[in-house]
């Protein structure tokens, strides 16, 4: 007590200091951005022209006595830039005099020198040379421009004889056909181009003598030999094509920037030329070397602070498939990407059973699609990351690839988010679909080369079929079809939920690898098991082939099976080790690919005793892992397991692993399976008995977690030194995080409370718990989840925490806090998300006073701010107030999971809800003509029912929105 009476304070000094003390970040400023890209470009010459029609226009009709003497203005302000170089245009001597007049400059005559323009021409006498001088300089003007257009038609004509062309060219490699659908995409892009800029027209020519190269009979031949080079200048062109229908956004980004106009037009220019030429001499050459490509990419300033994205979910090169395999399905794959027809399908969904080589494929293809600049997104899901809920983060992340990507897609998105700030963090996924994804896109239309891909990976595996429910809704939904410009491809297994949300959907393709000829697949499955097993000389053709006939088709098994005949297994001879391989039960699918884990751990695991209780413990702390971690972070989190017999190396089971796990020989790469089918296996007591892994119980991780936050949470653990800045303005905060909190630190802080509720009641943990929830230890927690972006997790971890103790005899004042805890956070989320010192600067002195939470720590922290007079006395008892009817509400309901609410309004209108963040969820309900009155969920959630003055009872989708069948009539008031 006399402890808690003259408390240990913790003092604040450093977190009060003025801006001026505080480090010089500033905001970015919109620089140009690259990507292994270099940025540079130009400026348009339209306003130019425009001006100069409008000058003869003017001076003509003056020359033929026909203007008043005051003259009309001879351009307005809302003419565009006129980006020229200062002509002077002076007397000679040649032409008569021009009475007293000065020299006249023809200066850029856009924007603000509109005036000076028509101040200068005030000094010109009306006689008639004066116009005739004029009319003949806007005359050689015209002359120059009907040269240009005539110009641009021989650039043009190479580009659409290639497109002729490249219709013949058939049985290519698929690398090669995605480079020519890219090349044929931008050819299109640019001669649809109503007006192209004189300035860009060196870069013209060159594009033009690029397609008339291709277009040479040898050339076209040889296509699929040199489609190394080929992909390089199928980048390039797409990145001159995008320049040259961007140019004048460009030349508006650089004006704001204060850049020499035609000085990074004529860089960006030469470099691309420059690039061109040299792969053009490769290709000449039949040689491949590596060139440097330094490519334009503006970016302007967009802000996209707050807005999720899900790290290390992109594409990982390292599951392509063997090269020359797969060539037929991933043709017809890149067919489908390649298709401009109205009626294609948008969506291609790839499916089959696990181990048919899915991702192999996907992953192929967002490589071969990245090589050439051409890949929008890739987003993959994975059974071992199930904690970090990629599915909410999967539309916010896409948004922001497809931003750093397409220029005009960044301009779309810029313009939604200026409209509505809040998009950047509503956990909506219909108004992400919407208002990040669809909207945007449809802006960016015209402006892109060939279609947007986007990849989606094992969207199965995100967990529990509620995950990816919506998600798949808006796959199937009408919108997504409407959208010709997107190409999504996305795999998984045909789980029943997944192919009930697709089914019927005209829009999407499916393509099942379950129903690859055999041929095909024996053909590859050898390619890949004699690539795999080339070094061992026990291994001939004949003991190729059986295991291929074995495989039946899945990769998995076969990879498996490479893995198995390791040389140097303990105990057995590589023949030896082919013979149980070969004895295996033939099956189909699962069958066979649980016969096959069956011969792994049989062959590295003892049936019973020691070693097997061992291999289960370990096991299942990597299934119970909600986040992969380290093999020496696996390490130090069970030395924290309660039970000391559990203190041992997890190499001693993990080294024997390798055919299954991956990262097992190093000590810095995550452990996770080789494939999510190993898993289910160990999981599934139906598939396995001996090796079957019970998750049901989570204690000793709960336990080690705890333990983790007693000993390494502290006070400022960054080391910040104002809370003047936000967190993204702090240029080495990830530097400062990666330093100061490890790994099993962050993920003990995001993960405690997921393990604590898949755990019984013990009283160790609850110790622990009371310890840190009755100490500065709770704000310490708060304060690492705000620094690594993980500060939403808190709510959903003080509820389950007040849950798990409810009913427990001595953790009254526990739960209390927690419950405190739970409003501090929902009350002060924005200030503490977007600087962590507020926290303690904040959100802790504005506590209201009769919190036990700020009864308890407020006294442990000097140099807070008081409130004087005011402030609150109790959390406030309103949680949430929504707002966005336009007239009264005369009816609200909460959905049965209490996760929705529903209102209707005078406005007729009838919306829906996120209770917990106020967020409007989708569009309104609008179909009723007078007051909504009423309204009310389905038991099950599914629909919404709602009355109106207009005589009429509606039924709608609560998911989609959408009017179920037509008005029930029938009422008379």
């Amino acid at each position: 007590m006399a402890a808690r009476n003259q408390p240990e304070k913790r003092r604040l000094p450093y977190f009060g200091k003025s801006p001026s003390s505080a480090p010089d970040v500033s905001p970015s400023q919109g620089q140009p951005l690259s990507e292994n890209i270099a940025s540079d470009t130009g400026r348009s010459g339209h306003g130019f022209r425009g001006k100069l029609v409008a000058v003869k226009s003017r001076l003509v009709s003056f020359h033929r006595g026909q203007s008043s003497p005051g003259g009309a203005p001879i351009a307005t302000a809302s003419d565009p830039k006129d980006p020229e170089p200062p002509e002077a245009v002076q007397n000679d001597g040649t032409q008569g005099p021009i009475g007293q007049a000065e020299p006249v400059a023809v200066q850029d005559l856009g924007g603000g020198d509109v005036d000076a323009a028509q101040k200068a021409f005030k000094h010109i006498i009306s006689v008639q040379n004066t116009g005739r001088i004029a009319v003949n300089v806007v005359g050689r003007a015209d002359t120059a421009v009907t040269s240009l257009q005539n110009l641009s038609d021989t650039y043009l004509r190479p580009l659409r004889m290639f497109n002729s062309i490249v219709t013949t060219v058939s049985n290519v490699h698929p690398y090669a056909q995605i480079a020519l659908g890219i090349l044929t995409a931008a050819s299109q892009l640019i001669t649809a181009q109503a007006n192209l800029d004189n300035a860009v027209s060196q870069l013209l020519e060159k594009v033009g003598s690029l397609y008339a190269f291709l277009s040479e009979d040898g050339i076209i031949k040889n296509i699929d030999s040199m489609r190394g080079p080929l992909a390089k200048i199928a980048r390039v062109i797409s990145a001159c094509a995008q320049f040259i229908k961007d140019y004048s956004e460009t030349t508006n980004f650089w004006r704001r920037l204060g850049k020499n106009i035609m000085l990074e037009t004529q860089t960006t220019i030469s470099n691309y030329t420059n690039i061109l030429d040299e792969l053009m001499q490769q290709y000449r050459d039949c040689q491949t070397w590596d060139i440097q490509i330094t490519m334009h990419c503006v970016l302007e300033d967009l802000n996209m602070e707050g807005m999720a994205y899900a790290g290390g979910a992109g594409l990982n090169t390292m599951k392509k498939c063997l090269e020359n395999t797969r060539t037929e399905i991933l043709k017809d794959i890149i067919t489908w990407v390649n298709d401009a027809s109205p009626g294609a399908p948008c969506i291609l969904w790839l499916h089959g059973q696990a181990g048919r080589g899915k991702s192999a494929i996907a992953h192929t293809i967002a490589s071969w699609l990245k090589d050439m600049g051409a890949l929008g997104s890739c987003f993959c899901f994975s059974r071992d990351r199930q904690g970090e809920h990629r599915e909410e983060k999967m539309l916010t992340t896409i948004a922001r690839d497809l931003a750093g990507h397409y220029p005009a897609f960044r301009r779309a998105l810029a313009h939604a988010l200026a409209e509505d700030h809040t998009l950047k963090t509503t956990p909506d996924l219909l108004q992400q679909w919407q208002k990040l994804i669809l909207e945007p896109l449809s802006k960016a239309k015209g402006a892109v080369v060939g279609n947007v891909v986007v990849v989606i990976d094992a969207i199965d595996e995100s967990g529990q079929d509620s995950s990816r429910k919506h998600i798949l809704s808006l796959l199937a939904s009408t919108e997504a079809a409407n959208l010709r410009n997107l190409r999504v491809l996305f795999t998984s297994r045909a789980l029943p939920d997944i192919e009930g949300a697709l089914g019927g959907a005209k829009h999407i393709k499916t393509m099942c690898l379950d129903d690859v000829p055999a041929e095909s697949a024996q053909r590859d499955l050898t390619l890949f098991v004699s690539k795999e097993l080339d070094n061992l000389k026990d291994i001939g053709t004949t003991e190729i082939q059986q295991i291929v006939e074995k495989s039946n088709g899945l990769f998995e098994w076969a990879r498996l099976a490479c893995q198995f005949l390791n040389p140097n297994a303990f105990g057995q001879t590589v023949k030896e080790r082919l013979q149980s391989l070969i004895a295996i039960p033939s099956g189909e699918g699962k069958e066979l690919l649980d016969g096959m884990y069956t011969a792994i751990l049989e062959s590295a695991v003892p049936k019973s005793g020691e070693p097997l209780r061992r291999f289960c413990s370990v096991m299942r702390q990597l299934l119970m892992m909600l986040e992969p971690l380290t093999m020496t972070e696996l390490n130090y989190m069970r030395s924290l397991f309660p039970d000391e017999d559990e203190h041992y190396d997890v190499a001693v089971v993990l080294r024997f692993m390798a055919p299954v796990l991956r990262g097992i020989g190093d000590h810095t790469s995550p452990i996770q399976p080789l494939h999510a089918s190993f898993y289910d296996f160990l999981a599934d007591h139906s598939r396995n008995e001996v090796y079957f892994i019970d998750t049901s119980n989570h204690r000793d991780l709960a336990y080690a977690s705890l333990q983790v936050l007693r000993r390494e949470l502290c006070f400022n653990i960054c080391g910040l030194e104002s809370s003047y800045l936000s967190n993204s303005q702090i240029p080495d905060l990830p530097e400062r995080i990666k330093k100061n909190i490890s790994p099993h630190l962050s993920y003990s802080c995001k993960f405690w409370a997921k393990h604590l509720e898949v755990s019984q009641f013990d009283l160790s943990i609850a110790v622990s718990v009371q310890v840190i929830m009755e100490s500065e230890r709770v704000l310490f927690w708060l304060e690492v989840l705000s620094l690594v972006g993980s500060l939403g997790g808190a709510e959903g971890s003080l509820t389950s925490l007040t849950r798990w103790l409810d009913g427990h005899v001595g953790y009254e004042v526990t739960a209390v806090l927690a419950v405190d805890g739970l409003k501090l956070v929902q009350n002060f989320f924005t200030a503490t998300t977007c600087s962590t010192p507020h926290l303690y600067l904040s959100a802790l002195p504005l506590s209201p006073c009769s919190s036990l939470l700020a009864r308890k720590l407020v006294p442990k922290f000097s140099h807070l701010v008081e409130v004087a007079q005011g402030g609150l006395k109790d959390w406030p008892a309103t949680q949430l107030v929504i707002q966005g009817h336009t007239s009264s509400v005369s009816s609200v309901a909460f959905s049965p999971d209490g996760n929705r609410i529903v209102s209707g309004s005078r406005d007729e209108m009838v919306r829906i809800w996120d209770a917990k963040s106020g967020d409007q969820i989708g569009s309104p309900l609008k179909g009723h003509t007078d007051h909504v009155t009423s309204v009310a969920f389905s038991p099950d959630g599914n629909r919404i029912v709602s009355g109106s003055w207009d005589q009429t009872v509606r039924v709608w989708d609560a998911k989609s929105g959408d009017q179920i069948g037509s008005p029930l009539k029938g009422h008379t008031s």
